[in-house]
């Protein structure tokens, strides 16, 4: 019994994967899950596509890898995080669809927090601003609009959950209502440092105790997976938010190390070891894992539009049939024009964090066409990144900052993008031989649980290179371009006053 089952629930699909005794990928399977727009801003999912969708996905890798579940040694959940998800605690029936990490529906009432003096006291506690991305501000717009769910939820009668917890109460059927300090730790309702859930907080945020999941550690039991959901009883013993996990499976274990995952949005991570570090640039000081009681901390810094610009050159503008067109196009872009694309579709997130802002392109010419617009959405992702690196710099003055960043996500595998990376960054980017780090982390923490993975030593000698980046370009090239970008953003936040 030494397979590990990794379920990865992501923003656009459920997958899981099958781990070896060698941990290698034994068979993957993927489900897609389509987002609901019922307004302008807004972004719901329907709870029960995702639990369909995760179960079918788990039971295909299962049959493609040829293994039982009955010989899993355990089962690691990986998840979109600040997701919310509100259900009947005795029947598991969701009140209403999940709230989208993406959703900017209580923006006005963030505003109206932050005016009325809140963010310090939350920002200490918690390490983030007062925002729509997260967790608190959702659950009382659910507690609020739903009939009778208010006094409901302070009865008791109602739980809430990120998707971790949702997965693992549908899981063990209803016998586990849990979630790990890595998904807490992005509500906007837990003590970072106390490692605890928040009085005051639930009391600023409207959301009542009483629905509130036990925290764990990211690496626990979680309880048993029922017999006839994948075919025999397994053991739950890994749980952490999505970026957590890929910062796990990059073996980014020291401090001072960094992982950058290129999906839909972006995500950086910072490891600051065992100390919250404060940011002075509007990054999000949050818990990287949390494993035999310690809690390991780490500086993050959120870029809401990554994978999405290109979802919406394909989609939106009809300029590209397959993301992988994108490369090319831009490769034969015309060298003489600066097009920027501010890609603000649910506003910018660090290290500007404006709910409100929209998205612009600035540099538009009459020569203006396909290939420039690839490349400006591209381009948009590396200018996000690195405002994110020189925050994290800015922040965290150890030395050991200046290590190579590990990337990953589908648009790692982009060799344009990833160069262009380097080049404006100025830093040397590692891309990994195992892409499927977000799983790879989440086996990662099952399979240690479970006794049958080595240790962090262990574990991190496993990880290997596939490709190197390092910058191409002079340095007074890739600030002057820089600048441009920065003067993009700035007229952009203008225009919207």
């Amino acid at each position: 019994m030494s397979s590990i089952l990794a379920i990865d629930q992501g923003t656009t699909s459920s997958r899981a994967l099958v781990f070896g005794a060698d941990r290698r990928v034994a068979a993957m399977a993927s489900r897609e899950i389509a987002p609901l727009l019922p307004r302008s801003g807004w972004v719901e999912h329907d709870p029960e596509e995702i639990w369909r969708a995760t179960v079918a996905a788990c039971r295909d890798a299962l049959a493609g890898a040829g293994v039982e579940a009955s010989r899993l040694a355990a089962v690691g959940v990986a998840n979109q995080r600040e997701t919310t998800l509100v259900w009947e605690r005795a029947t598991g029936r969701p009140i209403h669809n999940a709230i989208v990490w993406q959703d900017r529906r209580t923006a006005a009432a963030c505003r109206a927090l932050r005016d009325g003096g809140h963010e310090a006291m939350a920002t200490e506690r918690t390490g983030l601003p007062i925002d729509p991305y997260f967790s608190a501000t959702k659950i009382a717009w659910l507690l609020d609009r739903v009939e009778g769910a208010r006094a409901r939820a302070e009865a008791g009668e109602l739980c809430f959950g990120t998707v971790d917890s949702y997965l693992v109460w549908r899981l063990t059927g209803g016998s586990v209502f849990a979630t790990d300090a890595t998904n807490a730790s992005r509500t906007l309702l837990y003590d970072i440092r106390e490692n605890r859930w928040d009085e005051d907080l639930c009391r600023l945020f409207g959301a009542p105790m009483a629905m509130l999941p036990e925290v764990r550690d990211s690496s626990a039991d979680f309880g048993v997976a029922r017999p006839e959901i994948l075919g025999a009883a397994a053991p739950i013993l890994g749980v952490a938010g999505d970026q957590q996990a890929a910062a796990i499976g990059q073996a980014c274990f020291r401090p001072g190390m960094m992982k950058a995952t290129y999906g839909t949005g972006c995500f950086a991570l910072l490891n600051t070891g065992g100390r919250p570090v404060s940011s002075g640039n509007r990054l999000l000081t949050t818990i990287a894992w949390r494993l035999d009681g310690e809690t390991v901390y780490a500086l993050e810094g959120a870029i809401f539009t990554a994978g999405a610009a290109v979802q919406w050159l394909r989609d939106g503008l009809g300029l590209i049939a397959e993301a992988a067109e994108t490369g090319p196009l831009a490769e034969a872009a015309d060298p003489g024009q600066r097009v920027y694309l501010v890609p603000a579709f649910t506003g910018l997130g660090a290290p500007w964090w404006d709910a409100e802002a929209r998205g612009a392109l600035h540099g538009l010419t009459r020569d203006t066409g396909p290939r420039e617009l690839a490349r400006a959405a591209l381009e948009s992702v590396g200018y996000q990144t690195r405002d994110l690196w020189e925050a994290m710099r800015a922040d965290w003055r150890a030395s050991d900052a200046d290590a190579a960043p590990r990337v990953d996500g589908g648009m790692a595998a982009s060799d344009w993008t990833m160069q262009f990376l380097a080049d404006i960054t100025g830093a040397a980017v590692d891309r990994p031989a195992m892409t499927e780090t977000t799983a790879l982390g989440a086996a990662w923490l099952a399979g240690r649980k479970a006794g049958v993975w080595p240790g962090m030593d262990g574990f991190a000698g496993d990880w290997a290179l596939d490709r190197r980046f390092t910058p191409r370009i002079a340095r007074a090239d890739a600030d002057a371009r820089h600048e441009g970008w920065r003067d993009a953003v700035r007229r952009t936040l203008t225009a919207e006053r």
